[in-house]
């Protein structure tokens, strides 16, 4: 998702290629300024506040926000003597953060001596997403995850006919599907409930959260286990889904026009991790 995750152009499983006549190098890096706020909060209290953050892009990572160390409180970092390498950018020294009576290790970082072609992270901080208590865009804290400026979701409403099979039996058939483009992401085609017949999606525990739409259900369809699933109150940018129900293509028969849907490059979501104290509570009140 988005510039340098899942199927994204700057991703070890990119689905496009650039036009250029030698091959690109296997890891491409790409660094450029927020120009967002951002603010970290930990133990309650405000250790880095910035209009200036750097933002690098890596593959197979979700972006990273680096401060200069002018907008970090110069209180909380304390020296840990543990220093890594980074395979492109060089020795990585490590910080813990410190403020009040807590005090948690390697939750913070540098590049010590950068390469000339990365020379804009010299002196600049990055702290680890679950070692901190929140990370804000201005007062809004963004949940899961960093936020990637080049993740996009459209949603468009089509005239063609969706069928949802089970062996022999016909799930649902619906003429007024809705199909949602995301970046990396194969479409994922919608249908709205009212063309269910009662029963047919039975609710199971576990719910997963998309820091772009919000809490997911999940609902099992005779014996194929969460084969379906519902945005029941997602956020207000993607309200058009709201209580609509998709599927997974390869626990049931899903059709489009007669033609049978499979899996495709984009359709396996790779997790990466959790966010640090984020509740259901406080998602569905973001």
């Amino acid at each position: 998702m988005g510039l340098s995750w899942q199927q994204g152009p700057l991703s070890a499983g990119a689905i496009g290629h650039f036009l250029t006549p030698e091959p690109l190098p296997e890891r491409l890096l790409f660094a450029e300024r927020l120009r967002r706020r951002m603010r970290v909060k930990f133990d309650d209290t405000w250790i880095a506040d910035s209009e200036n953050v750097i933002l690098l892009h890596e593959p197979g990572r979700y972006p990273v926000a680096y401060f200069r160390r002018e907008d970090v409180d110069d209180q909380v970092l304390v020296a840990s003597g543990k220093v890594t390498r980074h395979q492109d950018l060089g020795d990585t020294t490590w910080y813990a953060v410190h403020a009040g009576d807590r005090t948690t290790e390697r939750a913070a970082w540098e590049f010590s001596a950068p390469p000339r072609h990365a020379a804009q992270f010299q002196g600049r901080i990055a702290f680890a997403w679950r070692a901190m208590d929140a990370f804000f865009e201005e007062d809004e804290r963004i949940l899961g995850h960093a936020a990637d400026p080049y993740h996009r979701i459209d949603i468009r409403t089509t005239s063609r006919i969706l069928e949802v099979r089970l062996g022999d039996t016909l799930i649902v058939r619906s003429e007024r599907p809705v199909v949602l483009y995301e970046s990396g992401f194969a479409p994922r085609w919608y249908v709205p409930r009212a063309d269910f017949d009662d029963g047919q999606l039975r609710p199971v525990e576990g719910q997963t959260f998309c820091p772009y739409k919000g809490l997911c259900d999940y609902y099992d369809i005779g014996d194929a286990r969460r084969a379906a699933w519902s945005y029941c109150d997602p956020y207000r940018e993607v309200d058009r889904i709201s209580d609509l129900v998709s599927f997974e293509p390869d626990k049931v028969e899903v059709y489009l026009d007669g033609k049978r849907l499979h899996l495709e490059p984009g359709q396996t979501v790779v997790p990466h991790g959790v966010d640090r104290g984020l509740d259901v509570d406080e998602v569905r009140t973001h």
